[in-house]
């Protein structure tokens, strides 16, 4: 993104706009001896918006209009995998930011350029289905992880999109932690919304009911950031993706089985299966290698090559309720 920071006001600005500042020297009457208290006040402000300013060297617009409670994390940059408490997480695919974060129950390759990942991955198993859900927490916030800083709410303020999910909170509702990371904003992404409340709903919840008919998935999800976007929102100039993807592994014995799901950003009636690909289909259009350290190159070759529509059942039943209603919210 080009831009630049201005301590004078403390939001980004594009650098085709000027600002014009009148010479207030020469005007007796805006001397700073003859202002009022309160102006001095302000003029102290940005004094010290402009000395914090060089001092962090910060070029992205902060949110003053809310405050949040700060989160303390242990922070993972650069490629790879990753170590967790339940060991290497070697499903995770390349990443091309070189911003990998690791949460507590996701992980995600963090693309500054355009504030949003380029994918989040993470397990979704049987058992996880099988505890009492907790509800949403909908405290949509900034994440603190993200080094570069993520979006705000704010961004997506009037903006006409919604923020939709990329690690949806229905397949983490079995723990309250985990329910609350979902609502991280660098785990939104700018969404039409008949179509986040639409077939990637629809996707979303096919995805949970083949974690509990196949007992484990690897879930990689991401928008398609190497395509044109649709337009960028808010003072972080997010960008708008102009289609989204999805990846699921199933390596759950005798049946093991991979695809992928390529969906453009609008409101469709077709069926969920005509979007379905092969993960090379995604890889290709992305650039993003998957499961690179799971599979063996034999592996990878079996069951990213080919897709078996048979083997996933998709149900009739979403497909449709969401062309009778949820496409006419």
């Amino acid at each position: 993104m080009s831009s630049y920071f201005n301590p004078l006001i403390g939001v980004k600005k594009d650098n085709h706009l000027q600002l014009e500042i009148k010479n207030m020297s020469s005007n007796r009457d805006h001397s700073l001896f003859s202002i009022g208290p309160v102006s001095k006040a302000s003029l102290l402000i940005v004094i010290f918006a402009g000395l914090y300013y060089f001092m962090t060297g910060s070029t992205e617009y902060i949110d003053s209009s809310s405050t949040y409670e700060e989160e303390t994390y242990t922070e993972t940059q650069g490629g790879g995998s990753i170590s967790s408490k339940n060991g290497a997480n070697n499903y995770l695919p390349t990443s091309t930011t070189n911003q990998v974060i690791q949460h507590q129950y996701y992980t995600m390759s963090y693309s500054e350029e355009h504030e949003q990942p380029e994918w989040v991955a993470y397990e979704l198993k049987q058992e996880q289905f099988q505890r009492k859900g907790v509800g949403r927490s909908d405290n949509f916030r900034p994440d603190p992880k993200v080094k570069t800083r993520s979006a705000y709410p704010s961004d997506y303020k009037r903006s006409g999109y919604d923020r939709g999910h990329l690690v949806p909170a229905g397949d983490m509702n079995f723990d309250k932690t985990a329910m609350s990371e979902t609502f991280f904003m660098s785990n939104m992404s700018p969404q039409i919304r008949n179509f986040n409340g639409g077939i990637w709903r629809e996707l979303e919840e096919n995805t949970r009911e083949w974690a509990k008919k196949y007992k484990h998935l690897y879930v990689v999800t991401g928008p398609v950031l190497t395509v044109n976007s649709i337009d960028e929102i808010g003072r972080n100039q997010v960008s708008v993706p102009r289609t989204y993807y999805k990846v699921l592994l199933d390596l759950t014995k005798p049946e093991t089985k991979a695809i992928g799901f390529i969906l453009d950003n609008k409101v469709s009636d077709k069926h969920l299966s005509n979007f379905a690909v092969t993960v090379d289909e995604v890889e290709s259009l992305t650039g993003i290698d998957f499961f690179h350290e799971l599979l063996s190159p034999e592996e990878e070759e079996a069951l990213e090559s080919q897709v078996d529509i048979g083997r996933w059942k998709f149900s009739e039943k979403r497909f449709r309720q969401r062309v009778k209603s949820w496409n006419k919210r």
